[in-house]
């Protein structure tokens, strides 16, 4: 078993249950969330400080995972008031490439290292540790990083320097977005024509057209409820970080206008496959 101590900042739908795994796997661990009720069944087997500057100081390897550009860049800036040298931050959140850039440089700097780790998958990948993890950042980081990756996800892939990361996480939503619309569109088609939605999910799922993403979201839709797994809010900005970083095709103006709209009827804080209530009316 590793000695190095670990720390966590960010406990929310995803960063709780890898966090949890982090702890079920026995390493040293701290934990830090702006709501503090979120830290609570953190108490028994580890340590919940109050604030990062304590966390980050009594800690050797520290995960962030934050919901955006602004959330990131401020913990980072009171990291970076520290004496961070030698340690090692995993930054797992959604970001932009530009902002993911000028943190790593900035942690540098300090002489500490960085890799930026997004991860594809939603929380059931996040609470079984099944995650696939896009890793950039210098290979002795990311061989430091992976005894601990290994327990957040089944395959994590090294794809070069600071921000390649990113670049593949942003690659991969930009598709699983036109996949939840397309899927949304499709069994609105299959509902006009008086198919039945499980009938018609066990089609998808069974032919060529199916997927883990297609899988994942049928619960959600022979249910009809939307709880998120994954906002759709949080669907909004990958596609949007995308087109940023140049997502200029066909269907990029379709899926901005389509995810915008549902969010601006109020449909964003549902699961991303909620889009279909969207899209019904």
């Amino acid at each position: 078993m590793s000695t190095e101590k670990l720390g966590f900042i960010g406990l929310g739908n995803m960063g709780h249950p890898m966090a949890k795994n982090l702890e079920k796997a026995g390493f040293s661990l701290s934990v830090y969330n702006r709501t503090v009720e979120k830290t609570e069944d953190f108490k028994e087997k580890s340590t919940v400080y109050q604030n990062i500057s304590d966390l980050v100081k009594n800690s050797d390897i520290i995960f962030t995972m934050l919901t955006n550009d602004n959330a990131v860049k401020a913990v980072y800036q009171e990291i970076l008031t520290q004496n961070i040298s030698r340690k090692l931050f995993i930054d797992m959140s959604t970001i932009s490439p530009e902002a993911t850039k000028e943190i790593s440089s900035a942690v540098k700097v300090k002489e500490a290292g960085f890799i930026d780790a997004p991860v594809a998958g939603s929380t059931k990948p996040a609470a079984e540790g099944t995650l696939i993890i896009m890793i950039g950042g210098e290979e002795k980081d990311f061989q430091r990083a992976e005894p601990y990756l290994q327990k957040l996800g089944k395959n994590s892939k090294h794809l070069g320097e600071n921000g390649k990361g990113i670049a593949a996480k942003l690659s991969v939503n930009y598709f699983i977005s036109t996949i939840y619309q397309g899927l949304a569109e499709t069994i609105l088609l299959s509902d006009k024509l008086g198919i039945e939605r499980k009938d018609m999910l066990d089609i998808i799922n069974e032919s060529a057209s199916g997927s883990g993403a297609t899988k994942v979201k049928t619960p959600l839709l022979t249910e009809d409820q939307y709880d998120p797994a994954f906002a759709l809010d949080l669907m909004l900005k990958d596609i949007l970080l995308a087109k940023n970083a140049g997502a200029d095709f066909p269907l990029s103006k379709t899926l901005i206008e389509t995810y915008q709209a549902a969010h601006d009827a109020g449909f964003g804080k549902d699961d991303v496959i909620g889009i279909i209530n969207y899209l019904k009316k």
